[in-house]
């Protein structure tokens, strides 16, 4: 009948619409957390493990001020902090994990304690944090412990997960493994020589 190409045109239309839609979705969900392995570093999302978070609580154990955790992911450390009293900030490159943050947040009653945003850790300056803590990796560290070292007052502590920096000795250490972290506590003023 001649009905019979228009509707199988139209439900073509409407397969090849559909097949766009899901793929535009795709891309835009996936590619926040592939971007990442592209960079000149890598840093991929990886959930920070329950023991991890206990040790970095217990290194903020009579600490206070404000925290600043570079590369959030999805928010666990800063939510932890912000539930130990800390004004606590997370900055993370995946949009999709910030808006997670954020939820996970509100969700947990921590959300007037906490921020996220969307942002690159070169682009950003610590400053004004008193506590940092980072998920890093080995090839960014060197560059990271001079960029904080420069930044940081002589009362900061710089808690490091999964990796230790290369040339600082820590002040302190907890857990093994992966679940390692290590403490430095800055004792020079901004910008002179490290430990």
């Amino acid at each position: 009948s001649p009905e019979e190409p228009s509707r199988r045109r139209q439900w073509g239309l409407l397969a090849t619409g559909a097949v766009g839609g899901v793929l535009v979705a795709l891309y835009a969900v996936v590619t926040p957390f592939l971007a990442p392995a592209l960079r000149k570093v890598c840093l991929p999302f990886v959930p920070a493990t329950s023991a991890q978070i206990q040790n970095v609580l217990k290194m903020l154990q009579g600490r206070s001020g404000s925290l600043a955790d570079i590369g959030s992911g999805d928010g666990r450390v800063v939510i932890a902090a912000a539930k130990m009293g800390f004004k606590a900030v997370g900055y993370e490159l995946n949009p999709w994990l910030v808006w997670y943050s954020r939820y996970r947040a509100w969700r947990d009653g921590v959300h007037h304690n906490t921020k996220f945003y969307i942002s690159d850790l070169w682009k950003v300056s610590f400053s004004h944090y008193t506590n940092v803590v980072i998920f890093g990796v080995p090839q960014m560290m060197p560059q990271l412990e001079k960029k904080l070292k420069e930044e940081l007052e002589s009362n900061a502590r710089i808690i490091a997960c999964r990796f230790p920096f290369p040339c600082w000795i820590p002040d302190h250490t907890t857990g093994e493994g992966i679940d390692t972290v290590w403490a430095y506590d800055l004792k020079c003023p901004r910008g002179s020589e490290s430990k």
